[in-house]
């Protein structure tokens, strides 16, 4: 977590620990499990709205729209409609999706290393 010192020269918005602050906002909406994995997903690519249901297995089709919409709202991703019949929608991670998709990449690499320590330490709590 961020220090106060850190802090003090940031706008107050940038502390996570203020409940009224836009930085917990933003946390709050990057830091779910359907975020992580439309930013994964996407990647280094451009995907249509169907494209990226299927790389996002058991996803909504309305969380899926409503998380892009987030992405969207925040600036982390980018939709471009085609003028056609029926009409085109594809997605793409902004300059600041794909910093924030390094994080995500990094989450996964720690998801992995450490799966089988979590299963086994489950398989003692639950036991």
């Amino acid at each position: 977590m961020v220090t106060k010192q850190l802090l003090k020269d940031l706008p107050e918005d940038a502390d996570l620990r203020r409940a009224d602050s836009l930085a917990r906002e933003i946390f709050s909406d990057v830091a779910n499990k359907w975020a992580l994995l439309i930013i994964e997903a996407l990647g280094e690519r451009t995907l249509r709205f169907s494209e990226l249901r299927n790389e996002v297995e058991g996803i909504s089709h309305k969380m899926l729209t409503q998380n892009l919409r987030m992405l969207e709202r925040n600036g982390l991703a980018a939709r471009k409609v085609y003028p056609t019949v029926p009409p085109r929608v594809e997605y793409t991670l902004t300059e600041p999706g794909r910093a924030l998709r390094a994080t995500v990449d990094a989450m996964c690499g720690w998801t992995h290393r450490y799966l089988g320590h979590i299963e086994d330490s489950r398989g003692r709590f639950d036991a």
